[in-house]
């Protein structure tokens, strides 16, 4: 997919389910690639329980992904 997501046009096009808070609509992850980004600005910007629920949703998403603790 590797759509450009920066554009709220295309972001309304994604399922709730692409999202790693679709309460929120925040942090796309329709592919890996995506996901991978999801993870990499929580981690900037979210909050202790933001980063909880993106990271399980990343990893039910894309278990390849999954972070060796």
């Amino acid at each position: 997919m590797s759509k450009d997501l920066s554009s709220s046009k295309n972001r309304r096009k994604l399922k709730k389910s692409s999202f790693a808070l679709p309460e929120q609509g925040k942090y796309p992850i329709p592919d890996i690639e995506h996901a991978r980004n999801a993870l990499a600005r929580v981690a900037q910007n979210g909050s202790e329980a933001e980063k909880k629920k993106v990271r399980a949703a990343v990893e039910k998403k894309y278990p390849s992904l999954k972070k060796d603790d």
